[in-house]
């Protein structure tokens, strides 16, 4: 399965159920989306995975400032610790699209009126 595969279907599910989703492969390139990108709201969660915190903590920390320290999750591998970090939410692989999908739904709940595809 090529690997975006699973970031483009988290997404897919994330915009079914109401949340504005973006995804991005590295730090670097999540640095580039504004704070301020028109018609979207602010960045209100960001969801990692745990190989991409690996050695760059000032990346990260770049990052949650640059869009005013949302709520993060961090999905961990098994066999590895995971590192300390601002995470509201570990999820320990195996997981699901639905269990990110429900830990999102927890942290960051939607509406009524805001539950309903976006595309």
């Amino acid at each position: 399965m090529p690997e975006q595969w699973p970031r483009a279907l988290l997404r897919a599910a994330l915009r079914e159920v109401g949340y504005d989703a973006v995804g991005t492969r590295t730090l670097s390139s999540a640095l580039r989306i504004r704070r301020d990108e028109p018609e979207r709201g602010p960045v209100q969660l960001i969801i990692l995975d745990q190989s991409v915190v690996r050695g760059d903590k000032e990346q990260l920390l770049r990052l949650l400032s640059l869009h005013g320290a949302p709520a993060t999750i961090l999905i961990a591998r098994p066999t590895i610790a995971a590192p300390d970090g601002p995470w509201q939410r570990v999820l320990v692989r195996p997981v699901s699209v639905d269990d990110i999908v429900a830990a999102t739904q927890q942290l960051l709940p939607l509406s009524p009126d805001e539950r309903h595809p976006l595309d």
